[in-house]
């Protein structure tokens, strides 16, 4: 996926409020940006990192200007924009980069589903009705070459992955895709130290048949494109028990 438009490089000076973010562009100008992230962007937001930010030229917009790359101290683009994630993986399927996910007729997306009333990102359709249910999520934190989510506590990544289960129970496929906007992992793994919790439903889902495939990004001024799949380290024989 290009950017419809060019970044420009800035300095971070903070996020605040959770999508807001102040950025000191190269002639010292402040642009206040929005910051397209609802996690806690876990080594993707230090003050005084160099960040790449976008106009989106619609005046509509209170800010106009929208985050979309950070750069880690390691020298490491990252992805942030959650909002790409799903576009991504759709571009990615039709593309035939993904092909655990080729063969269906169509694709519909935030389709209503579940007792839980969710909206489920991609879903991917046969004429025969063997349907298969896709939640996509954006993975941007790492440590020593292995990405892991979420980076924050999250009660609504628990709920999908109950949605997920509920789908397999109903006789659909169902895949929780882990989008890695980074190039510099080998493996994707949950986040156990962060929220065990998470950790110990995501491996009742793998135990239950959710299907769990990640693949990662390629990131570029000019465009980001998923390239490559990667190991998931999780094996459902891991469960010991809810914590």
């Amino acid at each position: 996926m290009q950017f419809p438009s060019p970044l420009v490089e800035g300095v971070l000076i903070r996020r605040y409020q959770r999508f807001l973010a102040d950025v000191r562009l190269p002639n010292g100008e402040v642009i206040t940006a929005h910051t397209p992230n609802t996690g806690s962007m876990l080594g993707c937001a230090e003050p005084g990192s160099r960040v790449w930010i976008r106009n989106s030229g619609n005046p509509a917009r209170n800010y106009p200007w929208s985050w979309e790359i950070s750069e880690t101290s390691e020298g490491i683009k990252v992805g942030i924009n959650t909002l790409l994630s799903n576009h991504l993986v759709r571009e990615g399927i039709d593309f035939g980069v993904i092909t655990e996910l080729a063969g269906y007729e169509r694709i519909r997306s935030e389709v209503r589903y579940g007792s839980e009333r969710s909206r489920i990102d991609l879903l991917l359709e046969k004429d025969d009705g063997s349907n298969c249910y896709v939640e996509v999520k954006n993975v941007t934190a790492a440590e020593n070459g292995v990405a892991f989510f979420p980076d924050a506590p999250t009660a609504r990544g628990k709920k999908h992955l109950r949605e997920l289960m509920e789908m397999v129970r109903q006789g659909n496929r169902a895949v929780l895709f882990f989008c890695v906007q980074r190039s510099d992992v080998r493996a994707v793994h949950p986040a156990d130290h962060i929220d065990p919790e998470y950790g110990y439903v995501f491996r009742e889902a793998v135990a239950n048949g959710v299907e769990i495939i990640s693949y990662q990004a390629n990131i570029s001024l000019r465009e980001i494109r998923l390239v490559s799949p990667l190991r998931n380290e999780v094996q459902c024989s891991e469960i010991k028990g809810n914590p």
